[in-house]
């Protein structure tokens, strides 16, 4: 069931009463040829003027609106005045005088399939390479780089000498970029 929108008072006259659909009805050419002279796009207008009665029926839900038509008007002159800034500023941003192929060339923000599945092994190789340290130098390694914990933080976890945590994250680091260089060569 469609929620009613209240009988709005025509001039502050309460026996003069009208729903928001019947005034937007009324005045809705008005405003489309006032969007219209700003806009310059018919398709844009009709756009905006719809936009007017919906940013309406939301007001009117949060509460009284003293005069409706000129809301109305207010509201569709400003949805017209933001629609050109952001038209005029994607002008002066977007190229349309570009070859395709110029267009066809640019570098995707996404990695290549390629690019990905590289990644993917060189993360399968570090896990692995991590897997194989041995079991005090993996929690340095996971304390220091995954939970971002000072050294002597994990010194005092792990009841070692902060000396022993550095030594054990240089093996940890010496054993990846071992296993990543003999990836890269493979």
């Amino acid at each position: 069931m469609a929620a009613r929108l209240p009988r709005i008072a025509l001039a502050g006259r309460p026996e003069l009463s009208a729903t928001l659909a019947d005034i937007f009805l009324s005045h809705r050419r008005s405003l489309i040829w006032s969007v219209m002279r700003i806009v310059r796009d018919a398709q844009a207008a009709e756009d905006l003027a719809q936009e007017t009665y919906v940013r309406a029926v939301g007001a009117l839900e949060k509460g009284t609106i003293e005069h409706i038509e000129a809301y109305l008007h207010h509201t569709a002159r400003n949805l017209a005045l933001n629609y050109r800034r952001r038209r005029d500023l994607r002008g002066r941003i977007e190229r349309t005088d570009l070859p395709e192929e110029a267009i066809e060339n640019v570098a995707s923000a996404t990695p290549s399939a390629e690019a990905d599945l590289i990644q993917r092994q060189r993360l399968r190789c570090l896990h692995a390479a991590i897997g194989s340290l041995p079991e005090r130098a993996q929690k340095v390694w996971l304390l220091s780089r995954i939970e971002k914990w000072p050294y002597p933080r994990i010194a005092a976890h792990l009841g070692v000498s902060p000396n022993t945590v550095f030594n054990d994250m240089k093996l940890a680091h010496a054993h990846c970029m071992d296993a990543l260089a003999k990836l890269d060569r493979a």
